[in-house]
């Protein structure tokens, strides 16, 4: 199951890099997300975080690990608890005007039983990433593409 949208926003690129580096920021722009707390580290690469996220009705619990920091391009975590493994990619570019291109590409790899219902539930993955784009351009204070 995946999620990716590429949206722009008018925030210069190290702005909207630091704010998605402090991956706590969630609960603004991740409509799954309940919590999301710091657990060790500074944002770079073996940072870990909990994350308390509802789905479908359905709290569950994911540690995340940030994997990959290449400041001010790319952001890349992994989620995982007992049913999921959670890949999130935050990649971005300046545009010749200043603003940034952020794509946001979510991979979730089920296990188990989950790996056998996850087809079903692509609509509600599909709302979602719509969701979560709508947020991230809320919040980084562009509400339109």
């Amino acid at each position: 199951m995946e999620i990716r949208r590429t949206m722009t926003v008018s925030r210069p690129h190290d702005e909207v890099f630091a704010y998605l580096q402090d991956f706590t920021t969630t609960t603004e722009w991740d409509p799954g997300t309940v919590s999301t707390t710091l657990v060790s580290g500074d944002g770079g690469v073996g940072t870990r975080y909990h994350n308390v996220s509802k789905f479908l009705g359905r709290e569950t619990e994911l540690t995340y690990v940030v994997e990959e920091v290449q400041a001010p391009r790319t952001l890349r975590l992994r989620g995982e608890n007992k049913t999921v493994v959670a890949h999130d990619t935050m990649t971005l570019m300046p545009t010749a005007s200043g603003g940034t291109e952020l794509t946001y590409h979510a991979r979730f790899d089920f296990k188990g039983l989950a790996r056998l219902v996850a087809p079903l539930m692509a609509p509600a993955f599909k709302r979602l990433g719509d969701e979560a784009e709508q947020r991230l351009l809320d919040v980084l204070g562009d509400a339109g593409r």
